[in-house]
């Protein structure tokens, strides 16, 4: 019964708090997720052709995502150029070594077993099951997202920003690229 009404007390948190909502914004944002000519001429603009590599691998609405969050830091003045490249791949993660991208069902499915029952989350992750491997792709995206970086070449200016993001160290960039990915 206590983790009955624990249960749904973070419930009711998530929906007072605007957090439901916000992750419904977010899901119909990305099924409607478009990146029009002129930022993927940018985004080549400012990416190494691996890490653009990395960019167009990930499923259009994690391209959006992470254009709106490079949009979000330079909005707010950030113009350290391995900080605004890192926001442009930091998901690149989320894709699997065979290049199949996670489902956008999932993401949801994720966020709540993250947040409500964080002990399935993590048996999932842990699991060796083929259909569970997108449990384990969510739980180290942040860290594949480095190592993706690191074998493409990027610099380690972009590739320490990545790691110190996975690992949760609280830098100026961490922090800053924190910010962005919340709001996005």
């Amino acid at each position: 019964m206590h983790q009955a009404n624990r249960l749904f007390e973070t419930q009711a948190q998530l929906v007072e708090g605007g957090v439901f909502l916000h992750r419904m914004q977010q899901f119909f944002a990305a099924v409607m997720a478009r990146v029009g000519h002129t930022e993927r001429t940018q985004t080549m603009g400012l990416l190494s052709a691996a890490e653009y590599r990395l960019f167009e691998r990930m499923p259009l609405y994690d391209q959006r995502h992470c254009l709106d969050v490079y949009q979000s830091l330079v909005r707010m003045g950030y113009t350290d150029e391995y900080l605004l490249r890192a926001a442009l791949i930091h998901d690149c993660g989320k894709v699997d070594d065979d290049g199949r991208p996670m489902p956008l069902l999932f993401y949801g499915l994720f966020v709540v077993l993250r947040r409500l029952l964080p002990g399935l989350y993590q048996r999932g992750a842990r699991s060796r099951h083929r259909w569970l491997r997108y449990f384990a792709i969510h739980a180290s995206h942040d860290a594949r997202s480095a190592v993706l970086a690191t074998a493409a070449g990027s610099p380690p200016e972009l590739t320490q920003i990545l790691r110190d993001y996975a690992d949760h160290r609280s830098t100026d960039a961490t922090r800053a690229l924190h910010w962005a990915d919340s709001l996005n």
